[in-house]
């Protein structure tokens, strides 16, 4: 799954690399430890060249009351869910990520977190679904993200993996017709991501700065060092 993301390259730089700019309300400010509920910057195919903010979640059409809604769709099966129907069909989206975090509970002890990123790309893009949710009184655009089988660099971490879509994919993701975007929704290759640990200060939404990001002193990056298992 992707439970916790971050987007911390600068607005300058965000622009540059999705040929976008932020219409978001309230602009854009770099945040390093991004909790469901919150609200990530995506990318739509309604509007590829904006950087809008929409509600980490998705909240089923059919629900009365808003909710913190579905944060991640198995990539394998959204399209036979009634809850990911009209968004699988027409409404893919990117989600820029500086890097996400998983949890990893070695012998079934304590659960120690790590960093996923791309040391050569500030910024990368995971695939999305959106939609828009109505109420009686107000509307939420909200947005999952679509998970698929970890590579084996995540393998060691957790089951799942959200989809990281190569940047030359990115155009194909939001123009593409369903069966196609279907195909893209595969592990991303392992030598393109690097891991390590951090603490646990990233437990908390509330530890929202650059010490998150930073590794432990018993840093630990690339595939070798970790044991399947």
């Amino acid at each position: 799954m992707c439970g916790r993301n971050s987007l911390f390259i600068n607005q300058t730089d965000l622009e540059a690399r999705f040929d976008a700019v932020v219409v978001a309300d309230g602009g854009y400010t770099p945040r390093y430890n991004i909790a469901p509920g919150e609200d990530l910057y995506i990318i739509t195919n309604e509007a590829s060249d904006e950087i809008d903010a929409y509600h980490w979640g998705l909240i089923p059409f059919w629900t009365d009351e808003p909710e913190e809604g579905i944060i991640n769709a198995r990539s394998e099966t959204a399209d036979e869910k009634r809850v990911f129907e009209r968004a699988w069909e027409s409404r893919p989206c990117l989600v820029p990520s500086s890097g996400f975090y998983e949890w990893k509970s070695p012998n079934g002890g304590s659960k120690h977190p790590y960093r996923i990123h791309r040391e050569d790309d500030p910024a990368f893009a995971m695939a999305g679904l959106w939609d828009v949710w109505e109420g009686d009184d107000e509307t939420i655009s909200c947005v999952t993200i679509l998970t698929t089988e970890p590579n084996d660099l995540m393998n060691s971490i957790h089951d799942r993996m959200p989809v990281v879509l190569p940047q030359d994919a990115e155009s194909d993701w939001l123009a593409a017709d369903p069966a196609t975007r279907k195909e893209l929704c595969q592990p991303y290759p392992k030598d393109d991501l690097d891991v390590y640990e951090i603490s646990t200060r990233v437990n908390n939404p509330g530890n929202d700065d650059p010490q998150v990001i930073e590794p432990l002193d018993h840093e630990q990056s690339g595939l070798g060092e970790f044991s399947s298992g």
